[in-house]
């Protein structure tokens, strides 16, 4: 048999290659997520998740992430003629996403009242969860749209207007006024470059007109910048205010926002990040002067649940690419898969993986509920900065650890694992980083110590001695003398327990290898450092069907 030359190289098919990752079904493939849905009270079939775990999941669509994120947005402050435009541009494959999610109404149907569905919220984040896996930058004006609504319901006038625009499901990335458009995306600009987090130190000015306000100043962060309105934190008379700043006048001219430049992010390149400056721009107010914070509260408990769910939608695409691997992949004669070092790798990603989902799906389930059940209010106080800080936090050394198990193949740009990776870290950056939101665990437990506590023994109280345990142990570092020392310490154990708590809901077989190895005892440093040969086999046999690929 003539051997190929050097220059010619083998002309037959590669062996021993993996497959792509492609053509999957992302939704029925994943027994977890159908699993916890299940619990919240969604019907899948009714709301026809699978349709949509299969165009997010065919080959096209990964295609389009791609490409969105190899043509990043480009900024034009000028027009040819020399004339300011303040422009952002977008590849065709960002806006054919933002059509996409936007006609699966990912950026409203959780407050659309013709949606017949009494989970809208669950349902809604299950599609997120699946979109995140394909492409994350697009579901940033995706989520603040969704998440502003809340904040306009502090204006009725402009709640009335805008709410018809919000809830189309025609997308319209056309620049011109908000009132001429089908639909509408909304973009927020919260932190100044002097104060970052700290939004009380903003120094940016609105000043009163006839009905209206004008802001003056800047932005360190304006986010989707070719949104046609944001909402904006501004120093009013009284105090500190939320504003809805739109892109266009009512007369139809263009507001003063000045791009000063987009900002070179490590990830999420095929969405635009502004800095900007605002000059005596026309902005509507939201709520009462001096109340800002008040105001855009319930945005960011929204933004901050999505943040959980995409980090856990992007641990699962990473496992899921792993386990892909390790099934078609031959080492040293035998299937990765199939060799103990690499089992005890993947089946604790999959525990930590299949916990998160059932934790982001169980606060879900509460925020529907919290309207009309105080017990489920209270969990979701506590619990939304809680999870968020555990599962977006776990997600960049997890998803690394994913992308290790394809070795160099998961290292190089032609596979999406590089840039699962260097999105990893922006859902615990955004909208409260690791500190901020644990010390928000500790607000809500100084708040309502009553029904905080509440929550933490209800959670406990199913899941046997580790519960009780990790319940005590909380109590007596909140109850401590450096308190906030024991931030993060705090927020993690409550988080855990939820995980823990809401796999018991489940009745699997994993609650007592996740107790053991996540709640007791010293943490494992690294993936695979820990014994789950009890469980091992079933966690892989959930993960993905043997079928795939």
């Amino acid at each position: 048999m003539p051997m190929p030359s050097i220059a010619g190289g083998f002309e037959a098919a590669s062996f021993n290659q993996t497959p792509p990752f492609e053509n999957i079904d992302l939704f029925t493939t994943d027994l977890p997520l159908r699993e916890a849905l299940g619990r919240a009270g969604v019907d899948c079939e009714a709301a026809d998740l699978a349709a949509f775990g299969r165009d997010f999941g065919s080959a096209e669509t990964i295609q389009l992430g791609r490409l969105a994120n190899e043509n990043p947005p480009r900024l034009y402050v000028v027009d040819p003629t020399g004339t300011r435009s303040d422009r952002v541009d977008f590849h065709p494959a960002y806006h054919s996403l933002m059509q996409k999610s936007m006609a699966a109404g990912l950026h409203c149907s959780a407050f659309d009242n013709k949606v017949p569905s009494q989970n809208r919220i669950s349902e809604r984040a299950a599609r997120l969860y699946l979109a995140t896996q394909i492409e994350a930058g697009h579901v940033c004006p995706i989520t603040m749209t969704n998440a502003s609504v809340s904040v306009l319901a502090a204006a009725p006038e402009i709640h009335a207007a805008w709410m018809p625009h919000i809830l189309s499901r025609d997308y319209d990335g056309a620049r011109k006024p908000w009132f001429e458009k089908r639909a509408v995306t909304l973009g927020m600009g919260m932190t100044e470059r002097q104060g970052g987090t700290d939004v009380r130190a903003n120094i940016t000015k609105a000043s009163a007109q006839n009905g209206h306000y004008e802001i003056t100043g800047h932005k360190w962060f304006l986010s989707a910048p070719m949104s046609d309105a944001f909402i904006v934190l501004a120093q009013a008379s009284a105090g500190l205010t939320a504003f809805l700043l739109p892109r266009f006048r009512p007369d139809g001219s263009v507001n003063a926002l000045r791009f000063q430049r987009l900002k070179d992010k490590l990830g999420n390149r095929s969405n635009a990040s502004a800095e900007v400056e605002f000059d005596a721009a026309y902005a509507e107010r939201l709520g009462p002067e001096g109340e800002g914070v008040r105001t855009i509260i319930t945005m960011v408990q929204w933004t901050r649940l999505d943040c959980a769910v995409a980090a856990a939608g992007q641990m699962r695409f990473g496992l899921a690419q792993a386990v892909h691997h390790a099934r078609h992949r031959t080492v040293f004669q035998r299937r990765l898969a199939d060799q103990p070092a690499m089992q005890a790798v993947l089946a604790d990603l999959a525990l930590e993986s299949e916990a998160n989902t059932a934790l982001v799906f169980r606060l879900t389930r509460a925020c529907e509920r919290a309207p009309i059940d105080e017990a489920e209010a209270a969990y979701a106080r506590l619990m939304t900065p809680a999870i968020k800080y555990l599962v977006t936090k776990s997600a960049p050394n997890f998803i690394y650890e994913t992308l290790e198990c394809l070795g160099g193949n998961g290292y190089v740009e032609d596979l999406p694992m590089a840039r699962l990776y260097r999105e990893a870290p922006l859902n615990a950056i955004w909208e409260g980083s690791g500190t901020v939101v644990a010390l928000d665990v500790l607000r809500v437990l100084s708040r309502n110590p009553d029904q905080s506590q509440a929550v933490i023994h209800s959670l406990a109280k199913g899941c046997g001695a580790a519960g009780k345990a990790a319940a005590a142990e909380i109590q007596h570092s909140f109850g401590g003398q450096d308190v906030e020392g024991s931030a993060r310490i705090i927020a993690e154990k409550i988080a855990r327990l939820g995980a823990l708590s809401a796999l018991a809901d489940a009745n699997t077989s994993l609650t007592e290898t996740y107790a053991a190895t996540r709640l007791q005892g010293s943490p494992h440093a690294t993936w695979g450092a820990c014994d789950l040969k009890s469980i091992r086999t079933l966690v892989l046999s959930r993960v993905l069907p043997d079928s795939i690929g």
